[in-house]
């Protein structure tokens, strides 16, 4: 085996014993141990991927070398390495870009707090993307909603842990219908490890047996899975949990979180139940249902939102929408569009939310529309950020979103049954000219001129770039992963496709 080999293992315990040794040091190392964890993290997944995509395939690494079922094991392929390189990279962005704000949104004394959370959010992440037995599957999707609790109330104000409060009920529900599930399978198949199930899983199906059984867990698993990540009409949680925790909190759970859950069912799906049974059980035609009416619903709220971060909140609803709306279509090149879209969702509305807290600080901190006019001037930077990451949003030419719409029409067109192909393409169409609606109007607001800002408002504090260089910086380099994805999709969606044939 080769040493590279060992990047997904090292990465999983590297950062939970950062949060253990955080929690024992004062703020400010605390925080330079999590900024050196996340980047070793991403340059080794950066490495594991430059391998994978040499060697090909994919590879198993059992937890002390002890078989099922006395130990666990890792899976690690390409896209597993892609997953792992792109929520690094995209969890350090959100830190770094809300880290001066931090200090007026959390006592200084609870900052190694919000450090330790961040780094069990990101092995909870390496292990529901890396793993190959679902019961670790389960211990680590327990991890991450205690995390991302955590990271919602650490704000410590009534809405925020009225927010937390709505988003534990919400996770445990889902938590517990998942668990339900994996207890069945359990009961049904004798076996954890993921490749083990779905031998048994085929043999149960090829035999007849026990198939409402199976039909009911692989039930419990979607629908556990899918109020986990948010999925219309389980997202009443959604907009205050973004909306009123911290600026870095809200990049990292709108773009990761939900993110992490929807990668699991994807593994589920292929590696555990088996692509083809998931097919013909018609879970698929349900979420395709529910993914067409979050992208509608979505967006009609965030049109009707005055406040600009519960607006990015509402639009995630529909972009959630997407991603089911893509599994619904049962087709591989729908699944294939539903992975570039979590890729593209992630690094776009994270920078959208750390765009959004300049645009208010330049406004007085307000967040109403009516505040931010001209508020593009003010800060010019996250004028530019938020432009770009609403351009994407609504799918305009050489921006991640664009190949996203792209692929889903190209999936949608492609498919077999015209039930699905008119709805698809015509709520795509529609979705995306309300998602232009609400987002090109915010762009237009923050570009008034200053003359008509300041009629009625006097006061405004005006941010110029050498006063917030990191600040700066990140939106820079969101800006460049925007388009990376935009522009250099056609690798980035070969790699999707080959890892899914390995999950086959």
């Amino acid at each position: 085996m080769a040493f590279v080999q060992n990047v997904p293992f090292f990465s999983i315990i590297l950062s939970m014993f950062s949060g253990i040794i955080s929690s024992v040091l004062p703020e400010k190392q605390a925080k330079w141990l999590n900024t050196a964890v996340i980047t070793l993290v991403g340059a080794m997944s950066a490495c594991l991927l430059s391998y994978m995509l040499k060697v090909g395939g994919s590879y198993t690494f059992m937890m002390g070398h002890f078989p099922a079922p006395w130990g666990n094991e890792i899976r690690a392929g390409a896209l597993e390495a892609l997953m792992a390189l792109v929520f690094s990279i995209i969890m350090l962005l959100s830190l770094l870009g809300g880290r001066k704000k931090l200090k007026d949104e959390v006592e200084i004394t609870k900052h190694n707090i919000y450090y330790i959370l961040t780094d069990l959010l990101l092995s909870s992440l390496l292990a529901l993307i890396y793993t190959n037995d679902l019961f670790t599957a389960y211990v680590f999707v327990e991890i991450n909603t205690i995390s991302a609790c955590g990271l919602i109330m650490i704000r410590q104000n009534g809405r925020t842990i009225v927010a937390a409060v709505r988003y534990m009920i919400m996770s445990l529900l889902g938590s517990g219908l998942l668990l339900m599930g994996i207890c069945m399978l359990y009961d049904l198949t004798g076996h954890l490890l993921m490749s083990n199930i779905q031998e048994s899983v085929q043999q149960i199906m090829q035999d007849g047996s026990y198939q409402v059984p199976m039909m009911i867990t692989i039930g419990l698993i979607t629908v556990g899975l899918s109020i986990k990540s948010a999925l219309f009409p389980f997202h009443a949680w959604l907009p205050d949990a973004y909306g009123y925790s911290t600026v870095s909190s809200a990049a990292m759970l709108s773009s990761l979180v939900s993110k992490g859950y929807i990668f699991l069912l994807i593994k589920i799906f292929y590696r555990v139940i088996g692509i083809n049974i998931i097919r013909g059980s018609h879970i698929l035609n349900v979420l395709f249902v529910f993914g067409l009416c979050a992208m509608i619903f979505g967006s009609v709220n965030a049109i009707w939102e005055n406040d600009i971060r519960r607006m990015i909140s509402f639009s995630s609803v529909a972009q959630i929408g997407y991603i089911y709306m893509g599994f619904g279509l049962g087709t591989e090149a729908g699944m294939v569009a539903s992975v570039f879209h979590i890729l593209m969702h992630a690094a776009t509305k994270s920078m959208l939310f750390i765009s959004a807290i300049g645009l208010t600080d330049a406004s007085n901190g307000s967040r109403h529309f009516s505040e931010l006019t001209g508020s593009g001037y003010r800060n010019k930077i996250a004028g530019v950020g938020f432009t770009v990451g609403s351009l994407s949003m609504v799918g305009i030419p050489c921006f991640a979103g664009f190949v996203s719409k792209i692929l889903f029409a190209q999936a949608a067109v492609a498919h077999n049954a015209p039930v699905k192909i008119f709805p698809t393409v015509i709520v795509l169409a529609i979705s995306t000219i309300l998602n232009a609606v609400y987002f090109l109007k915010t762009v237009i607001r923050i570009y008034v001129p200053e003359k008509q800002a300041y009629e009625k408002k006097q006061g405004y504090l005006f941010f110029r770039l050498s006063e917030q260089k990191l600040y700066g910086i990140t939106i820079i380099c969101f800006i460049l992963l925007n388009l990376v994805l935009g522009m250099m999709s056609q690798p980035i969606v070969h790699i999707i496709e080959i890892g899914l044939q390995n999950f086959s």
